[in-house]
């Protein structure tokens, strides 16, 4: 495969065509790059990356878009260490430079942030303070004296950042550069001397690559594919390696999009770059995806959360197998939050985690004759095979008993979006068929890890439909359905974006202030929301679900007082007309509504014991999500005596 060979870049030879591309990992304790980074990076080097771009780093102290992103100037023995981890496995390693200008955050500078022009950032509204002589000339010399720091901490380079969070895109769109000065008429003219700066502070010899937005999912006046030609014309020759993405501060998940959505990678640009390697970048995940579009003239893809997703991504195609899949779910990659959650990943939780968790450190690779011996796994969800799967690695005999494999994964894989999970729960069970790990369907007795999964909740109104079981094909009667979600997360999402797509009328109610509350801010919320409103879904917040007589439901508001019906008496609102839109009455909002489908929490499996040999993980403790039942299941089969 054209992926996995080597590949010459200005003067140095990587060893795949795989790349390794900057995002926020939260891994630092200060403005540096921490001893975390380090193995963070080193971990997916030694898996066969070939070119690897590091967090990117801002330029100059008006830039503090996030608590630990870090700034070029504190980072010099952080860039080397990096270096000297990686040099062994021959990667490419790049510093990663950026400012993100209005579109950074005054939290931390208590300073109105730089920008092009005073256009009020669309999801902060903060309104930046427009650069001048001396704010462009500190910015020139930022990015050049960064550039000169890595170098000389031993990169190979640097890549400057032109993409959707970046000032330098600001200058180059039409939407936030509305100047009347040189640097308004020509929008490319700073780009072109911070790249010109970063040569010469470089030298010639070094690796000079650019990120670059070429669409801004603004095609009413911003940054297109169709007007990009062009630009990409012009910058490509300044540079050695150019990546092409798209998004902006008006859609921020294009960069970085889930399985929603398709990809774009602009192919018909690839002429304009002349012969300066370009880089696909967007939702690569998969070998035979990079694959097509290396066959398509780019010359290398970049495979990030592919790679957050399995280390040895890389590796793992040289020698035959499968990686381990990315969900494209951005639940535990995605962190630019103001919880500063570390970097991590669904389906392999030592991501992010490789210097500060030994007891998940387990090497993908067989240990035979490790002192094994029998063990038995109860359950085959996500919990009981990757406990099955670790133990095999580390030379057990395992032997799974479950009536069926995959869990709940294949009930979460029939939400829209979700079709990867089917993909995770056949890896792991390849995977285990790989290593020996046997399936039967007997009766679990004196089982060493017990995974066997939670049970059904109380439905919060009598003739209520778990969502679990709608996902699992239960039928509905005809007619408008309501979607109770007091949790907020994907299952109610899913559960609506299901029924809509089917042709039904659905109303989605929860107590939260917004729908899909646990998609966080930096994942699905805005994504979700948008899809729930095209496909006509009924949003409600701050609602409860107290009432259901089979035709319509009673939606109460969270802060409103209970019924105060007395004891054997129906609610105020039974006789009540009803109307589509819903209406008020005494105990709230009716709904008219032939199904109610309750998508609240499940139940644990069984009750703690106290201590024991046997190890529990996943659903039969708590509700768990797929990436705790991951972890537990790890942790269990570490925890079994050999």
């Amino acid at each position: 495969m054209r992926l996995t060979g080597p590949w010459e870049l200005a003067g140095r030879t990587a060893p795949s065509r795989a790349l390794f591309g900057p995002h926020e990992t939260n891994l630092g304790t200060g403005r540096g790059i921490a001893g975390r980074h380090v193995a963070y990076y080193a971990r997916r080097a030694a898996g066969g990356t070939g070119v690897l771009v590091t967090e990117a780093a801002s330029v100059h102290p008006s830039d503090h878009p996030y608590e630990r992103a870090p700034l070029a100037a504190d980072c010099a023995a952080g860039w080397a260490a990096v270096g000297d981890a990686c040099r062994p496995h021959g990667t490419v390693v790049l510093a990663g430079l950026t400012h993100t200008g209005g579109q950074g955050s005054a939290s931390w500078t208590q300073a109105p942030p730089w920008g092009p022009s005073r256009v009020p950032d669309v999801v902060t509204g903060l309104v930046p303070v427009p650069l001048g002589d001396a704010e462009v000339a500190a910015l020139v010399a930022g990015f050049a004296g960064a550039a000169a720091t890595a170098v000389a901490a031993g990169l190979d380079g640097v890549e400057v950042d032109a993409g959707p969070r970046a000032l330098l895109r600001q200058f180059l769109s039409p939407l936030t550069n509305t100047r009347d000065d040189g640097y308004g008429t020509d929008r490319v003219r700073l780009l072109r001397e911070v790249l010109a700066a970063v040569r010469a502070a470089q030298g010639p010899d070094r690796v000079l690559a650019l990120r670059l937005c070429v669409d801004e999912q603004a095609p009413w006046a911003g940054l297109t594919p169709e007007g990009a030609a062009p630009l990409v014309a012009e910058l490509a020759p300044l540079v050695d390696l150019l990546t092409l993405v798209r998004g902006s501060a008006l859609d921020g998940e294009a960069y970085r999009p889930t399985a929603h959505r398709s990809p774009g990678f602009h192919v018909e640009l690839l002429a304009a770059a002349g012969g300066t390697p370009v880089v696909a970048q967007g939702s690569v995940v998969d070998p035979d995806s990079a694959e097509e579009l290396l066959a398509a003239g780019y010359a290398a893809v970049e495979l990030t959360r592919a790679q957050i997703a399995d280390a040895g991504f890389v590796a793992a195609v040289r020698a035959g197998r499968s990686p381990r899949p990315c969900l494209l779910c951005n639940q535990a990659c995605l962190v630019l939050d103001t919880r500063n959650p570390p970097v991590s990943c669904v389906v392999d939780p030592r991501s992010g985690h490789e210097t500060t968790e030994p007891d998940v450190e387990v090497p993908d690779v067989e240990v035979p004759g490790a002192g094994g011996r029998p063990v038995v796994v109860a359950g085959a969800g996500p919990a009981g095979l990757e406990a099955a799967r670790v133990l095999a690695l580390r030379g057990h005999d395992v032997e799974v008993v479950a009536p069926a494999v995959g869990g709940l994964l294949p009930v979460v894989a029939a939400a829209p979006g979700r079709d990867r999970f089917h993909v995770l729960a056949a890896w792991l069970v390849a995977e285990c068929t790989r290593l020996g790990v046997r399936f039967t369907a007997g009766t679990v007795q004196d089982a060493d890890v017990v995974a066997t999964g939670g049970q059904p909740g109380a439905v919060v109104v009598p003739g209520a439909v778990a969502a679990a079981d709608v996902l699992a094909g239960a039928p509905l009667p005809a007619g408008p359905v309501l979607v109770h979600d007091p949790v907020g997360g994907p299952v109610g999402v899913g559960v609506a974006e299901l029924l809509a797509a089917g042709g039904r009328e659905v109303v989605l109610a929860t107590p939260d202030d917004v729908v899909g509350s646990r998609l966080g801010p930096t994942g699905d919320l805005v994504g979700a929301n948008r899809r729930l409103a095209r496909a006509g879904v009924r949003r409600m917040t701050a609602v409860r679900l107290v009432a259901w007589d089979g035709t319509e439901a009673v939606l109460q508001p969270v802060l409103a007082a209970p019924f105060p019906a007395a004891a054997g008496e129906p609610p105020p609102h039974a006789a009540a007309p009803s109307v589509q839109e819903g209406i008020p009455c005494p105990g709230g909002v009716r709904i008219p509504c032939a199904a109610v489908v309750d998508a609240g929490h499940r139940l644990p499996g069984r009750t703690l014991p106290d201590t024991g040999r046997v190890r529990f993980a996943g659903d039969v403790v708590a509700p768990r999500t797929v990436l705790d039942a991951v972890l537990e299941g790890r942790r269990a089969a570490l925890a079994v005596v050999p």
